[in-house]
C-alpha cells in the first residue's frame, strides 16, 4: 500500500509495508483522513507514537471495512465506517482495533466522517467524563474555532451548557457563535480575563465551572481566576508552554481540580468507553442533523504538505481532510 512519509522537510507519497490485521481488528480501506496539531508535532519529531503504533501519521480516518479479524461480529466487509487511531490514517490501508470504530452516521458522506472521530472524542471525554460537566454549567472553549473547539460548541449547545470561546479573529468568533458559543473574546486584543467577567457579570454567575484548554502555560492564571469554586480545568495540549507560576492559594480556596488528559495513548478499553458514549450521546444528533462536521477544506492526500500548511497558518475553522 502507499502511505504518506516523512523525507528530509518535506513528505512523499510512497509505497509502505501492509499492516497485518490481528484477533479484534478491522482492515479499512480508507477514503479520507484529517490533519491533527499532533500530526505537525510528530512530523518535526516532537510526538513519537505510541508504543506498537503505526509510524504513520493520522489520527483519524473514514472508509470501508476489507478485512474482519478473528472475534470482530461487530461490523461487517463492505460497512462504511469512520475510526479513531493511534497513527497511520495517511495511507490506503489502516488497521484499527474494533472497539475504536464507529459506523459513518446517516446523512454524512463516507469522506465528511473522516472529521469526526478525533475532535468529537477528544471534547467528549475531556468535557462530559474527565471533567464530569453537568447541565447548565458553564464552560471556555480555549481555541474555539479549532477541530475540537466545534465540535465542543455544538456538544455543548445540546446539553444545555452555556459556553465562551477564545479565538483568533472576529470572523472566527462570528462562527463560533453561529455553532452555539454565547459569548467570546478574540486574543489579539488581550486577556480573555475581564471579557469572561463581563460575560459572568450579565450571566449572574460568580466563574465558570469547567475550562477546556489546549494552549498551556500562558493561560494558566487567567483559567484559574475565571474559575468558580469547584471549577475544572481540563488541560488537553501546551501551545503556548508547558511551564507556568501557580498561585496554590487560589486552587485551594476554590476547591479547583487542574486535570491532565491526552487521548492518543490512552488503553484500547479506555478509547472503546468514549467511543460507545460518541455513539449514544452524540451520533443520534448527527443523524438529526442537529450536529454536523465543520470542515474547513479538502486536499487529494498527495497534496498533504499543502493541507499542513494551511493548518499552520491559523486560518482555519473545523477540519482539513486529506482525500484518496
Amino acid at each position: 500500500m502507499k502511505a504518506i512519509q516523512v523525507e528530509g522537510d518535506g513528505l512523499v507519497w510512497a509505497d509502505f509495508e501492509r499492516p497485518v490485521c490481528g484477533p479484534g481488528e478491522l482492515r479499512i480501506q480508507v477514503a479520507a483522513s484529517a490533519i491533527n496539531r499532533a500530526d505537525l508535532l510528530q512530523r518535526g519529531g516532537g510526538y513519537p507514537p505510541p508504543p506498537g503504533a503505526s509510524p504513520i501519521m493520522g489520527l483519524e480516518c473514514s472508509g470501508t471495512v476489507i478485512e474482519l479479524g478473528e472475534g470482530v461480529s461487530s461490523y461487517a466487509v463492505g460497512d462504511e465506517v469512520c475510526a479513531l487511531l493511534a497513527g497511520g490514517g495517511y495511507a490506503e490501508e489502516v488497521v484499527v482495533p474494533a472497539g475504536q470504530v464507529l459506523p459513518v452516521p446517516k446523512g454524512v458522506a463516507c469522506v465528511d466522517a473522516a472529521a469526526l472521530p478525533e475532535v468529537f472524542a477528544t471534547a467528549y471525554l475531556n468535557l462530559y467524563m474527565e471533567a464530569a460537566l453537568a447541565p447548565t454549567e458553564r464552560v471556555i472553549i480555549h481555541a474555539g474555532a479549532s477541530g475540537v473547539g466545534t465540535a465542543a460548541l455544538q456538544m455543548l449547545k445540546h446539553s444545555n451548557n452555556p459556553s465562551f470561546v477564545t479565538v483568533g479573529s472576529q470572523a472566527k468568533l462570528e462562527q463560533c457563535m453561529a455553532l452555539g458559543a454565547a459569548g467570546g473574546s478574540i486574543r489579539h486584543e488581550g486577556s480573555f480575563l475581564p471579557v469572561v467577567q463581563k460575560w459572568l457579570e450579565a450571566e449572574g454567575a460568580a466563574g465558570v465551572d469547567v475550562i477546556l484548554d489546549p494552549v498551556g502555560g500562558q493561560y494558566l492564571m487567567d483559567n484559574l481566576t475565571a474559575l468558580g469554586l469547584g471549577g475544572r480545568l481540563v488541560l488537553i495540549g501546551l501551545m503556548s508552554g508547558a511551564v507556568a507560576e501557580v498561585n496554590l492559594g487560589l486552587l485551594m480556596m476554590k476547591r479547583t481540580r487542574v486535570i491532565g488528559s491526552t487521548l492518543r495513548a490512552r488503553p484500547i478499553g479506555e478509547k472503546a468507553l468514549v467511543m460507545d458514549g460518541l455513539r449514544r450521546d452524540v451520533w443520534p444528533k448527527i443523524e438529526s442533523g442537529d450536529i454536523a462536521p465543520v470542515i474547513e477544506a479538502k486536499f487529494p492526500i498527495e497534496q498533504t504538505a499543502d493541507a499542513h500548511a494551511l493548518m499552520v497558518g491559523n486560518d482555519t475553522v473545523g477540519k482539513i481532510l486529506l482525500t484518496l
